[in-house]
């Protein structure tokens, strides 16, 4: 795939995850797709993984929406800087729901293979995302 290809396949996975589109993770998510994140406390593998983090968090936020700021790719590397908005409206990490609106940074950065995303490195500001639904003291 051509390195356009592959920058349209990331935008479309942003797409995918607000949506819960379930039949797009089988296509385009490998089988041994694997989530580098730092932030979470379970392992994110395959369309089944990404159904698990979407589950977590559309149940804690609402009005989900990833800004795309800039999409950058060099061979099968693709890296999108973004900003994760939504409302805190059910339980996130302990924390109930609060109402609060959330905005964050995000850095993702993705391996391409065969038309499929195959690995994720994701880089959120999670302390922020702490701080603005007051599970920390800002």
């Amino acid at each position: 795939m051509s390195t356009e290809a592959n920058k349209d396949l990331v935008r479309a996975y942003f797409t995918a995850f607000r949506d819960r589109d379930a039949a797009w993770w089988q296509r385009f998510i490998a089988s041994d797709f694997v989530r580098h994140d730092p932030g979470l406390d379970f392992e994110v593998r395959g369309p089944d993984g990404v159904a698990q983090l979407g589950e977590v968090l559309h149940g804690a936020f609402s009005d989900i929406e990833m800004h795309i700021a800039e999409v950058i790719a060099e061979g099968d590397r693709v890296l999108a800087r973004l900003r994760f908005t939504g409302r805190h409206t059910g339980k996130f990490e302990g924390t109930p729901a609060t109402g609060n609106g959330v905005d964050i940074a995000v850095m993702d950065y993705f391996r391409v293979t065969n038309g499929q995303l195959v690995e994720h490195w994701a880089l959120m500001d999670n302390l922020g995302m702490l701080r603005q639904i007051g599970a920390v003291e800002a």
